[in-house]
């Protein structure tokens, strides 16, 4: 039986204009990708993207804090940039309790900030069950990063992993505030749908990388690489970025980082 939440994210994803023309368009008989970007007069890319929105992500079969196939590429991604001599990390939101993990073997101190009651103790019974330390608080505002959680959090961070999507004004204040408790050296990583960052209904149409670059940007931020990762039916772009007043000769623990 599927839970509240998951259908509401199944109604949202097919509350799109092409995306309920998609769903009329299949009712009416098996089409192609080429026949259904012809039907809407748009690119077969854009026609995929719609269609694995519609799709039912692996992930929203799980449990909350379960691990999934994308947790494991984002932990895989992060690994390598994280190095292994970091003083704290944070990571913001429990999603992908993959990346707590990654995040603890990778720092002296690993703290995590759960959106949810239930979902903070999802994460301390991966951590318990994996072996490994950290330390996980519960928000005070679900979806938002606010000054009262950063400062139970404490200390500045050497990273900050946000494992939460967002999307408009909420993406950009979290960016903010991330950029804020970062060390000079620090690197901020960030996981985001691409579609999130798909804004060519627009007047002005601005490529998803390039308007992840100008968000990071805008918080005061550099972006140093940007990775598509793909797993259980989404598309996500993960993206590096430091403070933009640390000089680039005094870059720390981030050997697989390119500009």
């Amino acid at each position: 039986m599927l839970s509240p939440s998951t259908l509401v994210k199944w109604l949202r994803a097919a509350g799109e204009p092409s995306r309920l023309r998609l769903l009329a368009l299949c009712a009416d008989g098996a089409l192609s990708v080429s026949d259904l970007a012809q039907a809407l007069r748009q690119s077969e890319p854009r026609v995929s993207r719609h269609l694995k929105i519609l799709c039912v992500p692996r992930t929203e079969t799980l449990a909350h804090g379960a691990e999934s196939r994308l947790g494991r590429a984002l932990a895989e991604l992060t690994a390598g940039g994280l190095g292994a001599s970091l003083k704290a990390v944070l990571v913001y939101g429990v999603s992908h309790p993959e990346l707590l993990e990654s995040a603890a073997h990778a720092s002296r101190q690993c703290t995590a900030i759960a959106h949810s009651g239930r979902a903070a103790q999802s994460a301390r019974a991966f951590a318990e069950r994996r072996g490994f330390a950290c330390r996980v608080l519960r928000a005070t505002t679900p979806d938002v990063l606010s000054d009262a959680d950063l400062a139970r959090a404490g200390e500045p961070f050497d990273a900050v992993l946000l494992d939460t999507f967002a999307s408009g004004d909420t993406f950009a204040r979290m960016l903010q505030q991330a950029r804020r408790v970062l060390t000079p050296n620090g690197r901020l990583w960030v996981f985001e749908r691409y579609e999130s960052l798909d804004r060519s209904r627009e007047r002005i149409v601005e490529h998803p990388l390039a308007r992840l670059r100008r968000l990071l940007g805008a918080a005061g931020l550099s972006c140093e690489r940007l990775s598509p990762v793909e797993a259980d039916g989404e598309h996500v772009l993960a993206a590096v970025a430091r403070p933009a007043t640390a000089a680039p000769g005094q870059l720390s623990g981030t050997a697989g980082a390119r500009p």
